[in-house]
C-alpha cells in the first residue's frame, strides 16, 4: 500500500509479506493508520478528520495479487476493472471537505463496490471485533458462519417463512381489529350501489337530457323561427304574391341560362347559382320537417326534468359536477370491487388463519433444524477453540457454547416446548469459559481475566478465520493484555496460521513480532510525520534493535539484545 496525507503519515509505502507481517513502532507512531488505510481500501467510512492538516486530500493505493478466477477479480471485472499483471489496483481518495472517490482497476467505481470486494479479500480481527464478539447476538452470527451451509440453508428458509408469517399475522390483525369499521364501510357502499342501481344511469345521459330539456322548454319559439325561415326561403302558400329567396334565385338562374352560351365565365356563374338554388331547397325542406316534428310536449318535459333531478342527486353524492354521470358510474365500479373485498373478509380470515397455522408449524420444523445444526456446530467450534487455547498457554481452559431457548406461551413449539422466536430462529447463543478444572463455565466477559480474554478472543478469531474463505487476515493488537510465555504461544499460533494465509498483525509484543516473516517499523520524523522512509522493512541488526526496544524500552541494552536474538532463534527453530 501507498499512503499519503493520512493522519500522521505524510507519504509512506507499506510492503506486506505473503506470509506473516508484523507492524511495530512506538505508541502514536502511526501503526493504527496502517489499519485505517486498509479499512479505507475495503470501503470503510471516509472521515475528513483523517486528512493530514494542511493537505487537500488523503490517498490510499493498494496492489492486491489474486487469481483471475477469484470471486473478487470476477466482481471487479463486472464493474469494468482490469487486472494489471495478475494484480488488482485499488485507490481511495478522501478530501478535507469529506468527499470520497474510489477507483478499481483503473475505473472509477462506487465506494460500495470496495466493501463487496472486501468480503472476498480480507478479514479484519481487531479490538473492536473483540468487544463485538462479547455480545451474544454476534456470537450467534459467528457460530452460524462457522457452521456454513448446515445452518445457512435452513436459516434462509426460516427467514422467508418468518417474514411471511409476520405479513400474514399483520393482515389478519388488521382485518379482525377493524371488523366494525369495515362492516360500516360495506353498508355505506351497499346503500350507494343500490341507490345508483335504482336510477340506472347511462354514460353521457345527463348531457343528452340537458340538451332535450333546452329544446322542449323553447319549443314554440323554435317552431315559429323555423316556419318564418321556411317561408323566407320557399314562400308562403297563404301569400302567393310574396317574394321568397328560392324564387329570386330561380329567376337569377333563368336570366343567366339564356345567355350562358355567349361567355363561359357567365356560364360558370349560372352553375353556381343553380347549386345555390338546390341548397336553398334542401334547407327549406329540412326546416319544414323540423317544424312538423317539433312537439311542445309538457309531459315529456316534466319527465326529462325529473330524470335530470335524479341524476343530479347521484352526481352530488357520488360523483363530480365536472364529469357528471360518468364519475358516478366510475364510483360504482370501484365500490363494487371494494365491496367484494369487504364481503370476503370472513373467507379471507379463514384463509389467513389456516396459512398462519401452517407457517407456525413450518417455523417449528425449521427452528428445530436450526437448533440441531447449531448444537452440532457449537460442539465442533468449542472443541476447536479449546484446542487453540491449549496452544496459547491455557491448557486447562475449557470453552463451551450454550445454545438455549426462552419459553414463551405465544411462541412456536420446539422440542415439545413453546419458545420465543425471531428472525434468526429460537436460539440464544453464548460462549462460556471454564479457565481451570472445577470452575463453572461463565460468559467469557465475566469468566476470563484481561490476558485470558485476549487469548480466548484470539483463539475464537483464529478458529473463526479458519471458516473464512478469504486469503488475508488482519489482527489489530488482539494480543493486548498478553505477555510472557502466553505471548510466545500467540506468536507461534499466528505463524502457523500464516502457513495457509497472509497474516498481518499490528502488535506491541516482541514475542509476537519475532515470529513474523517480515517486520515493518513505523516511526516518525522529527517534525512528527511519517514519511516514505518512515515505514521500513527490518532485517538483521535493525530487527534486533527494534525487538530490543520493544523488550526493554531502548535498543542498546545488552541483555535486551541477547533476549531479542534468543526470541528470533526460538521462532526460527519452531518453524
Amino acid at each position: 500500500m501507498r499512503i499519503r496525507s493520512l493522519g500522521v503519515i505524510d507519504d509512506a509505502v507499506v510492503e506486506l509479506s505473503p506470509g506473516f507481517t508484523a507492524v511495530t513502532g512506538e505508541t502514536g507512531a502511526g501503526k493504527t493508520m496502517v489499519v485505517t488505510s486498509l479499512g479505507l481500501l475495503l470501503g470503510g467510512r471516509a472521515d475528513p478528520a483523517l486528512v493530514r492538516i494542511g493537505a487537500k486530500a488523503a490517498v490510499v493505493e493498494g496492489r492486491i495479487v489474486m487469481r483471475p478466477d477469484a470471486p473478487a477479480a470476477l466482481r471487479a471485472e463486472e464493474a469494468g476493472a482490469e487486472l494489471d499483471d495478475g494484480a488488482l489496483l485499488i485507490s481511495r481518495t478522501v478530501s478535507a471537505e469529506g468527499r470520497s472517490r474510489a477507483h478499481v482497476g483503473g475505473r472509477s467505481v462506487p465506494v460500495g463496490l470496495l466493501a463487496e470486494l472486501a468480503d472476498d479479500l480480507v478479514a479484519v480481527h481487531g479490538q473492536t471485533d473483540q468487544q463485538g464478539l462479547l455480545r451474544p447476538a454476534r456470537q450467534r452470527q459467528a457460530l452460524d458462519r462457522y457452521a456454513g451451509d448446515a445452518v445457512a440453508v435452513p436459516l434462509e428458509k426460516y427467514a422467508a417463512a418468518h417474514r411471511r408469517l409476520r405479513a400474514v399475522a399483520g393482515e389478519l390483525e388488521e382485518i379482525t381489529t377493524r371488523a366494525r369499521e369495515r362492516a360500516q364501510e360495506a353498508d355505506l357502499l351497499r346503500f350507494g350501489l343500490d341507490e345508483i342501481a335504482a336510477v340506472e344511469p347511462l354514460s353521457g345521459e345527463d348531457t343528452e337530457l340537458a340538451a332535450e330539456a333546452e329544446r322542449l322548454g323553447h319549443a314554440e319559439s323554435l317552431s315559429s323561427a323555423a316556419q318564418v325561415a321556411h317561408a323566407a326561403l320557399a314562400g308562403n302558400v297563404e301569400d302567393p304574391e310574396g317574394v321568397d329567396a328560392g324564387a329570386l334565385v330561380a329567376g337569377a338562374h333563368r336570366a343567366l341560362e339564356s345567355v350562358r352560351s355567349h361567355d363561359p365565365a357567365l356560364g360558370a356563374l349560372a352553375e353556381r347559382i343553380g347549386e345555390l338554388g338546390i341548397l336553398l331547397g334542401d334547407v327549406a325542406g329540412e326546416l319544414a320537417g323540423y317544424a312538423d316534428d317539433l312537439d311542445a310536449d309538457p309531459l315529456r318535459l316534466a319527465a326529462v326534468e325529473e330524470r335530470r333531478a335524479a341524476l343530479t342527486q347521484l352526481i352530488r353524492k357520488y360523483g363530480s359536477t365536472a364529469n357528471g354521470v360518468d364519475s358516478v358510474l366510475e364510483w360504482a365500479e370501484q365500490g363494487s370491487v371494494r365491496l367484494l373485498e369487504l364481503d370476503g373478509d370472513d373467507e379471507r380470515i379463514d384463509e389467513l388463519t389456516a396459512e398462519r397455522d401452517g407457517l407456525r408449524l413450518e417455523l417449528s420444523a425449521l427452528a428445530q433444524a436450526l437448533t440441531d445444526a447449531r448444537n452440532e456446530a457449537a460442539t465442533r467450534f468449542a472443541s476447536a477453540v479449546t484446542e487453540e487455547l491449549a496452544s496459547l498457554a491455557m491448557p486447562h481452559a475449557r470453552v463451551t457454547i450454550d445454545v438455549r431457548q426462552t419459553e414463551d406461551p405465544e411462541g412456536v413449539e420446539v422440542g415439545g416446548r413453546l419458545v420465543a422466536y425471531g428472525p434468526s430462529g429460537v436460539d440464544e447463543v453464548e460462549l462460556l469459559l471454564a479457565p481451570h478444572p472445577g470452575a463453572q463455565p461463565r460468559p467469557i466477559a465475566k469468566g476470563a481475566s484481561g490476558g485470558e480474554l485476549s487469548r480466548v478472543m484470539l483463539a475464537v478469531e483464529v478458529v473463526f478465520a479458519g471458516s473464512d474463505p478469504v486469503p488475508t487476515y488482519l489482527f489489530d493488537e488482539v494480543d493486548a493484555g498478553v505477555g510472557g510465555k502466553a505471548a510466545v504461544e500467540v506468536g507461534r499460533r499466528l505463524a502457523k496460521l500464516a502457513k495457509s494465509a497472509q497474516v498481518v498483525v499490528v502488535t506491541h509484543l516482541p514475542q509476537v513480532a519475532a515470529f513474523a516473516d517480515r517486520q515493518l517499523l513505523v516511526e516518525k520524523t522529527n517534525d512528527g510525520s511519517v514519511t516514505r522512509s518512515g515505514v521500513t522493512v527490518l532485517e538483521g541488526e535493525a530487527r534486533i534493535r527494534e525487538l530490543s526496544r520493544m523488550l526493554a524500552g531502548h535498543e542498546d541494552s545488552a541483555s535486551a539484545r541477547a533476549h531479542a536474538e534468543e526470541l528470533l532463534e526460538a521462532a526460527r527453530s519452531s518453524e
